[in-house]
């Protein structure tokens, strides 16, 4: 079986690396950048920073700061109007998957035109989306490097996936210096959702020899750095650690792709505007318990690198110590216990399911499911 490995052309990490980053883009021959962000990061100055940075190399530039925690098709077009009307000729995502999300959405745009919901689904651009420069605030999404972008469509009240390789930045940035500041519940979230996709890629069937590698090494750093991270926000080995942990997560489902806790979570994130690594967390041992039967020997190792002792143990008890190992992370990093606490109504149940068998996310499951037994993981965690 053939497989085809996308990541971005340029990818900095490491502490101090933002200034080298910003350096870089006179090669580029850029102008003027849309600097995509939230308001939190603009009114905390950080957008204003890299502003600076910008002029200092004798780019010009303006702050879009309209994205939102779920990015909307709203965001993307606001965001759109504002870069036609300042002629800008790139974009800089700056923050944590919904800035980068929303960046992709209006670069997408601004290059094939149409809307953004046109695009939803697989690989439906015919040219490559402005250039886009992704700075990374947090570590767990991933959205700097992958060709991944969800945009929340509030009439339907669904997220939309589009798996783009049009959507891939030019450039990513992974600077922890730019990641002490999270506080812990968002970093515990993010956290999360980097193991999310780790797992999510290696139990995959378009997993390969390389995202496995990718994956393994993610969960290992995960296991050994997140409640650091979470604890101690200000370690800057700890959160570098995570910052390449979440970055590796991103290589291995980028072209693995993902699964149900996916597939689901966006629905969640759709319907009642929940945040995403929360959704995943909630939701990763629940649907990981459902592809034990078929991926009994891969959760075993995922157990293994979280640091279970599995001397001993069938594949099938080491498929429910992964599934252990997962709930008692993210309870020792406050997750919440269950979707009822976030405000999920066991009536929704049936209209969450059906939006997630139709999510792209859930093609690349181990273990098929049906109507019936989405609703069922549904249940069981809430």
């Amino acid at each position: 079986m053939s497989s085809t490995f996308f990541i971005p052309a340029v990818n900095m990490l490491g502490i101090g690396c933002i200034d080298q980053a910003i350096e870089s883009l006179c090669k580029y021959g850029l102008r003027k950048a849309l600097i995509v962000t939230d308001a939190g990061l603009a009114k905390a100055g950080v957008a204003s920073r890299i502003a600076g940075l910008l002029v200092e190399q004798g780019i010009d530039s303006v702050i879009f700061d309209g994205a939102r925690p779920n990015p909307t098709i709203a965001n993307v077009e606001q965001g759109l109007a504002l870069l036609k009307a300042q002629q800008c000729d790139f974009v800089i995502s700056l923050g944590g998957g919904s800035p980068h999300d929303c960046a992709k959405g209006i670069a997408l745009c601004a290059s094939n035109g149409g809307h953004i919901s046109d695009y939803e689904g697989v690989d439906r651009s015919t040219r490559p989306q402005l250039p886009l420069v992704a700075i990374n605030t947090t570590a767990g999404t991933a959205s700097e490097m992958t060709r991944f972008c969800i945009i929340t469509d509030e009439a339907r009240h669904v997220k939309m996936a589009i798996i783009d390789r049009n959507v891939t930045p030019i450039l990513s940035v992974n600077d922890p210096q730019m990641m002490a500041g999270m506080p812990p519940a968002l970093t515990a979230a993010t956290g999360m959702d980097a193991l999310t996709h780790a797992v999510e890629a290696y139990v995959s069937t378009a997993a390969t020899p390389i995202t496995d590698a990718c994956a393994l090494k993610a969960i290992a750093l995960i296991a050994g750095n997140l409640q650091q991270a979470v604890a101690q926000g200000d370690d800057l080995q700890a959160r570098e650690n995570m910052a390449y942990a979440q970055f590796l997560a991103g290589m291995a489902f980028n072209n693995a792709s993902l699964g149900y806790v996916h597939a689901m979570a966006h629905q969640l994130g759709g319907f009642y505007d929940l945040p995403h690594g929360v959704c995943n967390a909630v939701l990763l041992p629940h649907v990981q318990r459902f592809n034990a039967p078929v991926s009994a020997a891969r959760l075993t190792d995922v157990a293994h690198t979280m640091g279970a002792d599995i001397r001993g143990l069938s594949p099938e008890a080491g498929a429910q110590a992964a599934v252990q190992a997962i709930a008692e992370l993210a309870a020792n990093v406050g997750i919440p216990a269950g979707l009822a606490s976030l405000g999920v109504q066991e009536a929704d149940i049936p209209t969450l399911a059906a939006n997630a068998l139709k999510d792209a996310c859930g093609l690349t499951n181990p273990r098929p499911a049906d109507q019936a037994q989405i609703e069922a993981i549904f249940r069981a965690a809430l």
